[in-house]
């Protein structure tokens, strides 16, 4: 099963008696990813030294998940273990925090520690109900046929759907030190907006912790940690359908209900804050690989090709901001406690609770946008 993978990734990562030996493929790896995923699981080892089991893993920094569920539905189809940093519904792909948490030099990203406490200190800058009352977006619109979609929302001398959308050229950016796409400076809007790119986007995280409500269109992908927060509690969903009218509703909404609204924000940010402090991402790697580990039916050994890393291995050959961040990134001294107690799985009807829970939100807040705009049409 695990040899199956390797067709997709990147790489193939082996936990060896404590020590991590990596053996690189040639498929192309977008911008640094691997090389930041790769010293995100020595970081875990530095957090909790000698808590993992040896185990074998194969890596693809890509997108999109590439394991199709439908072709594995027989009880012993194998279907390959891809480890990756999203998925969706109709794939077995398996979810890993992405490479930003430490750090991301090609957009001026810092590690996951230094960009709470900035975006925690951005979030004192103004009292929720004194920031501008729009939905705000800024980003790359070029990357998805959603995100296009979205711009054709922007407010214009003809139209205004209550957002302030801005375009962003990267490329541009770096050129002036990135002076216009610090995080911490975007926390000035009533509402956020959330679209995904070419598959999930990093910025999902960035844009909760905000304390303003999260406009969160629906997406066809998920990361790790978005299926445990729940609509209308911590975000306020938005139809991928018709875009600019669930947007104009969900700001109109919130202005009236301002309370609620706050509330929205303050739920979905304290998520991140807390519930997804790097700590807590630690935990989740942590588990992942252990019952992972648990499933692997063979010794791992060491590949003739691979070599083993650690953080200067990975570190010293890099300069400027990527050194920088594996150096600000770097874990300095072991957890002093043991990592969370994994709960019990969901019995069936839990997980059936819990997943109508978020259906029906979600179609609450279709009524009333239907409502809304059948009143607002029979006024005209």
């Amino acid at each position: 099963m695990l040899e199956k993978s390797k067709k997709y990734a990147h790489f193939r990562l082996i936990i060896l008696d404590g020590r991590i030996y990596i053996e690189r493929y040639a498929k192309y790896s977008i911008e640094t990813r691997h090389l930041f995923t790769m010293y995100g699981i020595v970081q875990l080892l530095r957090f909790y030294p000698g808590k993992l089991p040896n185990l074998e893993i194969m890596f693809d920094t890509d997108d999109r998940p590439v394991i199709p569920e439908r072709e594995f539905r027989r009880p012993d189809s194998g279907p390959p273990p891809l480890f990756r940093y999203c998925s969706d519904w109709q794939s077995l792909d398996i979810v890993f925090p992405d490479w930003s948490f430490w750090g991301w030099g090609e957009t001026n990203i810092r590690p996951w520690r230094s960009m709470l406490k900035n975006i925690k200190e951005g979030n004192k800058r103004s009292k929720w109900k004194d920031r501008i009352p729009f939905a705000y977006w800024r980003g790359n619109p070029l990357v998805s046929h959603v995100r296009k979609d979205l711009i054709k929302c922007n407010v214009t001398d003809k139209q205004n759907w209550d957002t302030l959308l801005y375009p962003q050229d990267w490329k541009n950016q770096s050129k002036i030190g990135y002076k216009e796409s610090n995080i911490e400076d975007q926390c000035t809007h009533r509402y956020k907006i959330y679209v995904e790119g070419w598959a999930w986007s990093v910025s999902e995280k960035y844009i909760f912790a905000c304390d303003s409500p999260t406009l969160y269109i629906e997406s066809h992908f998920y990361d790790f940690f978005i299926r445990g927060m729940i609509p209308q509690q911590h975000y306020w969903p938005i139809s991928d359908n018709d875009k600019c009218k669930s947007l104009k509703f969900a700001v109109q909404w919130g202005n009236s209900h301002t309370h609620k609204a706050e509330s929205i924000g303050k739920a979905g940010s304290e998520f991140i804050h807390e519930d997804m402090k790097m700590e807590r991402v630690f935990d989740y790697i942590y588990h992942l690989l252990n019952e992972y580990a648990k499933l692997q039916r063979f010794d791992p050994i060491v590949p003739q090709d691979a070599t083993e890393i650690c953080s200067e291995s990975l570190a010293c050959p890099l300069d400027g901001l990527w050194r920088k961040f594996m150096e600000e990134g770097l874990e300095k001294s072991p957890s002093y406690s043991d990592p969370c107690i994994l709960p019990p799985p969901y019995d069936p009807q839990q997980l059936k609770t819990f997943v109508e829970q978020k259906v029906n939100a979600t179609k609450q807040v279709r009524s009333w946008e239907s409502e809304y705009w059948s009143s607002l049409n029979k006024k005209q």
